[in-house]
């Protein structure tokens, strides 16, 4: 199930309320309390990169933002050996996800992803507390700075259950190297995006595309 944005109508999201009574007005509470938690990260991450505390809390950045909250399932049990995954290998090419997970243990992280093999570490779920992953579009406005984890998740055997929370800036938002990431030798690494364009970018590279089949048939 995927619950996005704050407008209803345009969620494309169908609930039976005389199935599971009280069902929306719990997920849209946590929408809006989990993009209060992002929004105080952000101040943190601006602080950490010498900027204004609320640098990103602008109408063309946080202030409203692209905000998805996909409840997961996983069950089955991976082998890596033959490909079989609960989750392949990805980086999440927004700004941050927030990730709250049950008591099973399947995801892990790689520290070095151009390391041969790549060394795979499970990150521990704790009770009561969010993880937080920083994904490429921070990456890039950070000039590097911060890193764009590349994870996945195993099944063992037992179902597995997180909420993901995934956040990025306004549409229309210009993606480019913050003022504090760049020097004379240190210069942007990646040219200037609006922030709809890369996520239609990222979003066509990592879906198949289908009209190959409609040439076919």
């Amino acid at each position: 199930m995927q619950f996005q944005g704050h407008n209803e109508d345009a969620c494309g999201n169908h609930f039976k309320t005389d199935v599971l009574p009280g069902w929306r007005e719990t997920m849209e509470n946590y929408h809006r309390e989990a993009l209060k938690v992002c929004k105080a990260i952000a101040r943190i991450l601006a602080v950490a990169l010498n900027l204004d505390a609320d640098y990103f809390d602008t109408p063309d950045m946080l202030g409203n933002p692209i905000a998805n909250l996909r409840l997961l399932h996983y069950e089955g049990k991976s082998d890596p050996s033959k490909g079989i995954y609960a989750c392949g290998a990805h980086t999440d090419y927004g700004m941050m996800t927030l990730l709250a997970t049950d008591s099973v243990m399947g995801l892990q992280i790689c520290r070095d992803e151009t390391m041969k093999p790549r060394k795979w570490e499970y990150v521990p779920s704790i009770k009561g507390a969010f993880m937080v992953n920083l994904g490429d579009m921070m990456e890039r406005w950070s000039n590097g700075f911060f890193k764009s984890l590349l994870h996945r998740v195993l099944g063992n055997g037992q179902e597995r259950f997180s909420i993901a929370f995934f956040v990025e800036p306004n549409h229309d938002c210009l993606v480019e190297c913050l003022p504090t990431c760049m020097s004379e030798n240190n210069p942007p690494k990646y040219p200037v995006i609006k922030c709809s364009t890369y996520l239609s970018q990222r979003y066509k590279k990592t879906h198949a595309d289908l009209s190959i089949y409609e040439k076919q048939t």
